[in-house]
């Protein structure tokens, strides 16, 4: 998958990367990233040499047909595991056993702290249930990263993404090693989590606003559904006022 996805990927979009040095070599490390796009998972990989193992919503594993076949070989061979999200706590519990075993292995696990793609491109508060437990639990080093301008390769509505060059920064690996033994500590989950988005939002550039990507994404739903009804209402008094207009006197 890397001399295929990878290399085209690399070939057509030429992504730019900063601090390559800051993964480590070999061992175990959660890359902790923004998620600004589909195609995260796909350019993050691509210009790494090593592997990396993303959890993805098992709908693309279980598919049927050739279509769905052919979709779950894909995943697979981009290095992503199947997670049943029809729980939300069974979901969560199954990335970070997902997660561990990966580690434990001593390969490389990524993560979107944010837990969802970010509906407008600003960065949101990080969901301390995955991210944090997973590196407490493991002690693995979480090294934070930021995708730029994927989110402008194939933006909401579009079918052919638009040729450019998508930027990747890699920080400094951070060692949680001080609060071994704390995992339980839903305090020191939210710091942790809150240290890592701190590094991410210095290294990406983008706005941070206090809140989760998913009540963002309600909101925006909400607001659109009020427009459209706020529309809608004004154009069938449009309509009667155009109807009374031209009324026989």
């Amino acid at each position: 998958m890397k001399l295929s996805v990878g290399g085209s990927l690399k070939l057509a979009f030429r992504p730019w990367v900063e601090g390559l040095e800051n993964i480590p070599a070999d061992g175990p490390a959660i890359l902790a990233s923004n998620h600004l796009s589909f195609s995260d998972s796909f350019f993050l990989p691509a210009v790494l040499d090593r592997k990396v193992t993303f959890v993805a919503k098992a709908e693309y594993f279980t598919s049927p047909g050739v279509k769905g076949k052919l979709t779950a070989a894909f995943f697979k061979g981009v290095g992503q595991l199947p997670v049943d999200r029809s729980g939300a706590r069974g979901a969560a519990e199954a990335a970070i056993r997902s997660a561990a075993q990966v580690l434990d292995r001593g390969e490389l696990f990524g993560i979107y702290p944010e837990g969802t793609r970010s509906p407008d491109g600003r960065l949101y508060r990080g969901k301390p249930g995955g991210l944090a437990r997973i590196a407490l639990a493991t002690g693995a080093p979480v090294v934070p990263v930021a995708m730029i301008d994927t989110e402008k390769i194939q933006p909401p509505g579009k079918v052919v993404p638009k040729l450019m060059r998508p930027g990747i920064r890699i920080g400094a690996p951070l060692d949680f090693s001080r609060y071994h033994g704390m995992d339980g500590d839903r305090f020191i989950q939210r710091s942790l989590t809150d240290e890592v988005m701190y590094e991410i939002m210095k290294l990406s550039g983008q706005e941070y606003v206090d809140m989760y990507a998913t009540a963002a994404k309600r909101q925006i739903a909400e607001a659109a559904k009020k427009r459209a009804e706020e529309e809608k209402a004004a154009a069938r008094e449009a309509e009667k006022a155009g109807r009374a207009d031209i009324s026989p006197v």
